[in-house]
């Protein structure tokens, strides 16, 4: 995989749904694509079959994998797809920040210390970090083999291979990396499950991670991000140190307040400090030299000095916000509260306690939300905007929020 392609072309809006609710799957007819109708599935599989050989990977290997297998056509219209929620900032936080995953997250904290501990040792990745992003890609595991988030990725990456050309040579790499996989054994080509995209396991690997970052940390002979996450988190914490540069005994960023007229650019945060920059809790700032940028995601909202650091985070996935969750995700399981600013018509997450008063309330009005846990998927979003249209809430968004919830509590349906 090439990260700056991949994760901001291809993943980026997968992760969002893969960890709050599952992807729709819509049939799409293979004669609807121009590369499709040029050459037949079966007549293509054979012509790659020159591509696998080149490449290493065995005829036997080739054979079990392509034989008999059929295209996930439906991928064409996911790739296609525009987001299905559009999310204000505070809101995309508060939804991957929640209670829920807070909770869940420091379960996780405590089972897997050693392991955490060891990681961080021996790639240098602060461990909150890694949870962070563990909770960010997969739930801290819980969509890993859920059928409803998931599907076999050898159908997706040869229908996207064979079909989708605009980014063919792409998906053919990714095909044949997968291939690879199976041909060292590292895995069955059932066991190969993901997003409509190809990544997969705890922290969704694609397969080009897979195949070269990928760390056997648990010494049991083959790399896997399925299973148990030591390689899946021992590996992502390894691409973090070496794709990202990842600073060890640094820290991501603060949010600060700033004077009015704010400035850009790289500069240490005692450069900073000089120009009336100040962490929003009051605290000192503890490592004066480091190398810092402002950012504020929104006028007149939260302001952020972020480190190198911060960017090692997004070199997973290019997008600010999606880097800014991953961090204030690990602060939270840390034991640091919330912003200390809000964000502009924002309003603060709901407790667990909360959203799961909504989804009780969602369901006994008739809105399906597949589930009164407190997690915020995809089904419960889809309840609260029929809810939202049906009473004439504006807008619309499926935000799981606490005006929503007084609507509910004063029987608005």
């Amino acid at each position: 995989m090439t990260m700056n392609f991949s994760r901001r072309a291809v993943l980026q809006g997968a992760l969002a749904t893969l960890v709050s609710g599952a992807c729709g799957i819509g049939a799409v007819a293979p004669s609807a694509f121009a590369q499709s109708a040029r050459m037949p599935f079966s007549q293509w599989v054979e012509a790659f079959g020159a591509r696998a050989r080149s490449r290493g990977i065995s005829g036997a290997t080739y054979a079990r994998v392509m034989g008999s297998l059929k295209p996930d056509t439906s991928v064409y219209a996911l790739d296609k797809a525009q987001p299905e929620f559009k999310e204000e900032v505070w809101q995309y936080l508060n939804r991957r920040v929640s209670d829920w995953r807070i909770g869940i997250g420091m379960e996780r904290a405590r089972e897997y210390a050693p392991l955490l501990e060891k990681i961080e040792r021996t790639y240098g990745v602060d461990r909150y970090v890694m949870l962070g992003l563990w909770g960010m890609e997969s739930a801290f595991g819980d969509v890993v083999t859920n059928p409803k988030h998931m599907r076999p990725v050898f159908p997706a990456l040869a229908a996207l291979a064979w079909g989708e050309p605009r980014r063919r040579s792409y998906w053919e790499q990714e095909l044949l990396n997968a291939l690879v996989i199976v041909d060292r054994g590292w895995a069955k080509p059932e066991e190969m499950i993901g997003s409509w995209a190809g990544a997969m396991g705890h922290t969704q690997w694609m397969p080009e991670v897979w195949l070269n970052m990928g760390v056997d940390f648990n010494g049991d002979g083959k790399i896997s991000p399925f299973g148990s996450p030591d390689d899946a988190l021992a590996g992502t914490a390894q691409y973090i140190a070496k794709r990202g540069k990842y600073r060890r005994g640094e820290g991501w960023g603060y949010e600060v307040r700033v004077p009015a007229e704010g400035a850009g650019g790289w500069k240490s945060i005692a450069a900073w400090q000089d120009r009336g920059v100040t962490r929003a809790d009051g605290k000192p700032f503890p490592r004066p030299t480091e190398q810092a940028r402002l950012w504020q995601p929104v006028a007149r909202g939260p302001a952020f000095l972020l480190t190198r650091n911060f960017d090692a985070i997004k070199s997973y996935n290019p997008a600010n916000t999606y880097a800014l969750a991953i961090a204030h995700l690990g602060d939270r399981l840390k034991g640091e509260g919330p912003f200390v600013q809000q964000f502009p018509g924002g309003e603060r997450a709901p407790t667990l306690a909360e959203v799961q008063e909504l989804q009780k309330r969602l369901t006994a009005a008739g809105f399906d939300t597949d589930g009164t846990d407190g997690r915020v998927g995809k089904d419960t979003m889809k309840a609260i905007q029929s809810f939202q249209r049906k009473v004439g809430m504006q807008p619309a968004d499926g935000y799981a929020g606490l005006k929503v919830l007084a609507r509910l509590r004063a029987g608005g349906v």
